[in-house]
């Protein structure tokens, strides 16, 4: 469990194609004292530390994470979101993310507004039924509120701090983000359909 609270970005030191998935190395300051075996969530996706030196994370994405998410377009260079799992006790400043995600949006628009930035996403009607306005969402592992919605996507207000300490700031029109849609969303769709 997470709170798409991104603790720092990564550097992709390398992504080596293997089968179907990638065998990610990322270089981290604060989230690399992680040991073997503990979750990151990666650009909004869960990952399990395969190794880990102080310095690198290591990662293995198999070709279901591949499918769905931005992982597998990178890159050596590229940097990440990154966000250790939640702990009992730690402040939940932003909202329930799982790590799991649900698909991928692609940037329409993304213009100032103010000191911020909006973003205009193109989201297919699966991903879209789970939105509302002023609820949650996480971009890339980032925890968001939906500030409007439209026909074929929604519209997310960014903060001056968000596009400074996370990926975000660096996005462009064409681009593609991870998304996983509102938890309790899903679960209220599928006790009201039974």
């Amino acid at each position: 469990m997470f709170t798409g609270i991104v603790r720092e970005r990564g550097h992709v030191l390398s992504a080596e194609r293997n089968g179907g998935g990638v065998h990610l190395r990322i270089a981290a300051r604060t989230t690399a004292g992680a040991a073997p075996g503990d979750s990151i969530a990666v650009d909004g996706c869960c990952l399990t530390v395969t190794a880990a030196d102080g310095e690198t994370l290591e990662f293995d994405a198999v070709p279901e994470t591949i499918a769905r998410t931005t992982l597998g377009a990178l890159d050596e260079g590229a940097e990440v979101n990154l966000e250790p799992a939640l702990r009992a006790g730690e402040p939940l400043g932003g909202h329930f993310v799982q790590g799991h995600v649900d698909g991928r949006a692609r940037v329409a628009a993304f213009d100032a507004e103010g000191e911020g930035r909006r973003l205009r996403l193109e989201l297919e009607p699966g991903l879209l039924r789970y939105c509302v306005e002023k609820g949650s969402i996480a971009l890339d592992g980032v925890s968001l509120t939906v500030a409007a919605l439209r026909d074929d996507g929604i519209e997310i207000a960014l903060v001056p701090f968000t596009l400074e300490h996370t990926t975000l700031g660096a996005l462009a029109p064409g681009d593609e983000v991870n998304v996983e849609v509102d938890l309790l969303a899903k679960y209220a769709e599928r006790l009201a359909s039974a």
